[in-house]
């Protein structure tokens, strides 16, 4: 019962931690915004992937499949290192600057440790968002053998990213705290639009 105790209360004191770092650092505002741009870009390069295929001919859906999944890796690994370098610059900068002000080396304060952590979120937030939109949208793809038809399971995986475009946009409407279907329908139209201009470059 006293081992319980102590457990809860250290998962109690490491929670508050959390949320100190997080006023501190605005870790929940810009993991945030860095979700929901990168998953934005997760789908859109993935409607790319899809349309170039279909277009192609490609009727074998191991070559989509292949090719979706290294496009997410690649925008996983780019989102996490990109994104952990560039906050880990400028958190650095922002402590350099608060150092000579307050002429208190900041490393290991709550700001120091806060903006490490921030860094380090940040940048998960950012390799992971794309990389799991990439795969939801493929989904259709990997259920495949049981839709039994290529073309349908290229429909079905670009009807998939347009809702999961609109579900963003309904999500950055919520956070405007403005119209969430008008922000469903902005972000809606950018997947048509490269539909649209995936098919006319196909056609030519």
């Amino acid at each position: 019962m006293k081992n319980n105790r102590l457990r809860w209360s250290s998962l109690s004191e490491f929670l508050e931690e959390l949320q100190t770092y997080n006023q501190i650092a605005d870790i929940g505002e810009i993991a945030r915004r860095y979700f929901a741009m990168n998953a934005f870009d997760g789908v859109l390069t993935t409607i790319g992937v899809l349309a170039g295929n279909y277009l192609a001919g490609v009727r074998d859906l191991s070559i989509p499949i292949r090719t979706g999944i290294a496009t997410s890796i690649a925008m996983g690994i780019s989102g996490l290192w990109g994104a952990y370098l560039t906050e880990t610059a400028e958190r650095q900068r922002e402590l350099s600057e608060l150092q000579k002000i307050s002429l208190i080396d900041q490393s290991e304060t709550s700001i120091g440790r806060a903006s490490r952590f921030a860094a380090i979120v940040v940048s998960i937030v950012d390799g992971v968002a794309p990389a799991l939109a990439a795969m939801i949208v493929l989904t259709p793809l990997f259920l495949g053998s049981l839709i039994q038809n290529p073309v349908l399971s290229y429909a079905l995986a670009g009807g998939l990213a347009l809702l999961c475009l609109f579900a963003l946009g309904m999500f950055l409407g919520k956070v405007s705290e403005k119209g969430l279907i008008g922000y469903g329908f902005k972000t809606l139209l950018a997947g048509l639009a490269a539909i649209a201009i995936n098919f006319l470059l196909g056609a030519e």
